[in-house]
């Protein structure tokens, strides 16, 4: 393995996800596996502006794998998008002897990376973190994992009540441009419908699939959405028009909101955070750069930066066809 890297920092950026902590951690531990110092950078790509660095060892990243959000705090930064903002954050990091860095985020903390590269010449890996999973090159990202199961646990307890008062409920989760976590939870809590960007189910369609429902003899029934679904404007527009036109249904909508990011990761997603550490680590000591770590097959492996923003994540065909059979 080629070593001519002497120090790494890690920084995560955008939306929390949990398995931050546990991709932190992993990063750190690999480098001091391989006696390379390591740095946290605080508040992300602002952070690193600053200068906000701090030394860590194996044992600075001790009872973090079980913990949700990040312990580097993130932050947006409209600096870091200025050419000027970008050689401050170079100029920082080589006055710590820093060397390269790992990115915990999503694409826009990529695209972030890859400008810096293009212009510093700096290697840059990066670690899919944010729990909408729309991350081209890995079949799971950072987070998604635990929100599934965050989501679906609050669906049960909300058809427990759902059930009891004869409701229809609205349950709006995360997805503004993806509908994985919705399908997934659809299916998984066994709603009724599942409404996400990818499809538009119309509100023909809807009203029809509910009459069903109600035909059949279910006196309640759960309605998953997706944030970004194209029906209505908002899921508070979708209970309107529903109880205009279906009288005999009291409507509830739920919004999930940023509950979906908290908790404790997953064992999934720990795994995964340290696995995906470990490769980061590795890879940038082999010499190579610009490259996103995910999971394909059970495999990890490197997807280019570049094809990870531009690509874009494709919802499961095969389970929207069981979903389709699962609500009849």
């Amino acid at each position: 393995m080629t070593n001519k890297i002497k120090k790494i920092a890690v920084l995560t950026s955008g939306g929390d996800a949990p398995g931050m902590n546990a991709a932190i951690r992993s990063v750190v531990r690999t480098c001091a596996y391989y006696n390379i110092e390591c740095a946290g950078v605080y508040r992300g790509f602002q952070g690193m502006i600053e200068g906000d660095f701090k030394a860590f060892n194996a044992r600075s990243v001790k009872d973090i794998i079980n913990k949700g959000g990040t312990i580097l705090k993130t932050a947006r930064s409209t600096e870091f998008r200025t050419p000027e903002g970008r050689q401050k954050a170079y100029e920082s990091l080589k006055k710590e002897g820093i060397e390269a860095l790992v990115v915990i985020g999503g694409d826009g903390s990529f695209t972030g990376a890859l400008q810096f590269n293009k212009e510093f010449n700096f290697p840059v890996m990066g670690i899919p973190g944010t729990i909408d999973n729309d991350i081209f090159g890995t079949t799971h990202t950072l987070g998604y994992d635990t929100a599934l199961n965050t989501v679906v646990e609050a669906v049960d307890k909300i058809r427990d009540t759902a059930s009891s008062h004869n409701r229809l409920f609205f349950v709006e989760v995360m997805g503004r441009d993806v509908g994985h976590i919705a399908l997934n939870v659809g299916v998984g809590a066994g709603a009724e419908e599942i409404l996400i960007p990818e499809e538009n189910l119309g509100l023909d369609r809807l009203l029809e699939s509910l009459r069903r429902s109600k035909k059949s003899g279910k006196s309640s029934s759960i309605v998953i959405v997706a944030e970004g679904d194209k029906i209505g404007k908002t899921v508070f527009e979708l209970k309107d028009y529903v109880e205009e036109h279906m009288v005999e249904y009291e409507v509830r909508v739920s919004v999930l909101g940023h509950m979906q990011r908290g908790g404790a990761p997953s064992c999934f997603d720990r795994v995964l955070a340290s696995r995906m550490g470990v490769k980061a680590v590795e890879t940038i000591l082999e010499g190579q750069s610009n490259f996103m770590v995910g999971l394909i097959n059970d495999k990890i492996q490197l997807t280019p930066l570049e094809n990870a923003v531009k690509g874009k994540s494709k919802i499961n065909k095969e389970l929207m066809r069981v979903s389709d059979i699962m609500t009849t």
